[in-house]
């Protein structure tokens, strides 16, 4: 039972991450489950559902099709549907059931395109992982299949790759506009945005650009893999606060006159710190960073989804389960994190709101704040 949220609630599963990262790139995303179950994704998950036309399907996976299989009438469904549709690729995604039964998505993808000429794929989603593992195998899957590796980089250029940027970290609040206007008032500007405000031809020409900017986790594998195909090197953070965006876009750069990768945040002292963000490690630690600077306040992390521990300071923790979770908010004075995590907030602590559209969802969308650059004195007098 350790692994049940008894209090708090649970991040988006990794098949609408992957629904997500593939929006607005002219694709049709199948997801591969019962019939209703796309209305977590669109209800919950996908802000931009009412106001941006996608292909997201579901397959209406019945109790028969899970015993018997049934794969022809899943690929019978998918071809008709993109043979009548013209989508730019197919996207075939997995929960639960597929998993279970052994689904192979990748060869439903290979006889789809066989039979309508159109790009397609699986994703080996299953609805046990966070959005951030749907995220990244979405994104390693558009550069693999996408990306032209014989473009010369243009190293110098100013050319960027922002990589890692979807609603459920960066919501619909203009971060993505203020992210590509940041840049630009610093004489950089966006190649391709991974994967809002971009056309999935900006993402083919990817190779082009000059290095990537990881702004979340789930945009790593993709950028690592643009660094080992197309030589383009990677930056790791978000510029949350106008104290790391300078730190930030220095690391960009001196990325763009070298080969060198770079984590600007890291090595930061955690000693004695009595603020707690809980969240997406890189969104987190660059927003933590800007608090020791115009704070003089340390901050520690917890990061309750994917992430590596080498992209943490010394003293921030992965702790995925509640249980896990509790136990490090003990000493906090201080805790910001999305409001669903004050229920499990020792009583004595401040809490500062930070809503996540991947964890509250549509609740506390309006509240979501847009932190790209700003002094976060004037953002919130309190803290």
């Amino acid at each position: 039972m350790k692994q049940t949220a008894s209090i708090i609630s649970t991040y988006t599963a990794d098949v609408s991450g992957a629904a997500s990262a593939l929006f607005e790139l002219g694709g049709m995303t199948v997801i591969h489950d019962a019939s209703g179950c796309n209305s977590t994704y669109n209800t919950h998950d996908e802000p931009r559902w009412y106001n941006h036309d996608s292909l997201v399907f579901i397959s209406a996976l019945s109790e028969m099709d899970a015993m018997m299989g049934s794969d022809d009438k899943l690929i019978n469904d998918i071809i008709e549907t993109a043979q009548e549709l013209h989508p730019k690729f197919i996207a075939i995604a997995g929960t639960p059931i597929p998993m279970m039964i052994g689904t192979d998505l990748n060869a439903i993808a290979k006889i789809a395109e066989d039979s309508t000429g159109i790009p397609s794929f699986g994703i080996n989603t299953n609805s046990m992982h966070s959005y951030v593992s749907g995220v990244s195998k979405a994104f390693l899957a558009l550069a693999k299949r996408f990306v032209k590796t014989d473009i010369k980089r243009q190293k110098g250029s100013g050319r960027v790759n922002i990589i890692g940027l979807t609603p459920l970290d960066y919501s619909i609040n203009d971060s993505d506009e203020s992210i590509r206007r940041w840049l630009l008032d610093n004489g950089m500007q966006a190649a391709s945005s991974w994967a809002m405000g971009s056309t999935l031809s900006e993402i083919e020409e990817a190779g082009n650009a000059d290095v990537s900017l990881v702004v979340s986790y789930d945009g790593l594998a993709a950028a690592k893999y643009l660094y080992d195909t197309c030589n383009i090197p990677y930056v790791i953070g978000s510029p949350l606060g106008h104290a790391f965006s300078h730190a930030l876009m220095q690391a960009l750069k001196d990325a763009s006159l070298s080969d060198a990768c770079s984590v600007p945040y890291l090595n930061q002292s955690t000693d004695n710190a009595h603020i707690v963000l809980i969240g997406e490690s890189v969104y987190c630690s660059s927003l933590a960073s800007s608090i020791a600077q115009e704070y003089g306040m340390p901050c520690r992390i917890i990061c309750p989804v994917e992430t590596e521990q080498k992209l943490l300071n010394k003293e921030d923790v992965i702790a995925i389960d509640e249980d896990d979770i509790t136990p490090h908010l003990s000493s906090a004075d201080i805790i910001i994190a999305d409001p669903l995590y004050k229920p499990i907030c020792p009583p004595g602590s401040r809490f500062y709101s930070l809503p996540s559209e991947s964890f509250s969802g549509r609740i506390y969308r309006q509240d979501i704040p847009n932190l790209i650059d700003r002094n976060l004195k004037k953002e919130d007098k309190k803290l």
